[in-house]
């Protein structure tokens, strides 16, 4: 980016239960099923002047379930379905590790396992984006933990894991998000309401 041209804001999409179905483990990239609504907020987004990011905990490949190669080959099949859709997706960040299973090098406690930031500082740092007028969309704890400590603001969505957080664990939240959407096409609804036309001109809720 040229010397004094000003940062982006960016937009965070959790994975799995906010941009495709959480079936458990994505183990085949045939498997891949997006949840409906997505390929559109994306594309939204993408119009609203965001740059789109998926940030993702892999853990599965610390358990020796599945390999980082088998997390590329799914984020390229997701990535080539978005391009063939018209949409655009900056890069997609996932953390392999787990702080207590699996054996080294993943089994770590890293800096990049959501509830820690440092997918989002990556990115931050990787494409220069304004993380004060950024945005994090998650279904669980975790992504609006991390969202809060890279200081983006945050949204929570009611798919994947987040109705039954809402409706069965209330008392977890440590994070106030500023808007709870049905899915992750309400939210991006709210995110370009909120910042018009994807300037960062918000500076968050009344």
């Amino acid at each position: 980016m040229p010397d004094g041209a000003p940062k982006k804001p960016a937009a965070f999409l959790d994975r799995d239960g906010v941009v495709n179905h959480d079936d458990g483990f994505v183990i085949r990239p045939d498997k891949l099923r997006w949840i409906d609504g997505a390929p559109a907020a994306i594309r939204r987004l993408n119009q609203a002047g965001y740059f789109v990011f998926l940030i993702s905990n892999q853990s599965g490949v610390a358990r020796g379930l599945f390999s980082e190669d088998l997390v590329r080959e799914v984020h390229r099949r997701l990535s080539a379905q978005v391009e063939a859709a018209g949409e655009h997706l900056e890069a997609l960040y996932y953390c392999p590790h787990h702080p207590r299973e699996g054996n080294p090098p993943y089994r770590v406690a890293c800096d990049c396992r959501k509830p820690q930031p440092g997918m989002l500082l990556r990115a931050a740092r990787e494409h220069d984006l304004d993380l004060k007028h950024s945005w994090m969309v998650g279904d669980s704890l975790v992504d609006l933990e991390a969202g809060s400590a890279a200081g983006t603001r945050v949204v929570h969505v009611l798919t994947g894991y987040g109705r039954g957080l809402v409706e069965h664990q209330p008392e977890r939240f440590k994070i106030r998000p500023e808007h709870t959407a049905e899915d992750l096409l309400e939210a991006v609804r709210f995110i370009v309401g909120r910042d018009g036309d994807g300037s960062g001109s918000s500076e968050g809720p009344a």
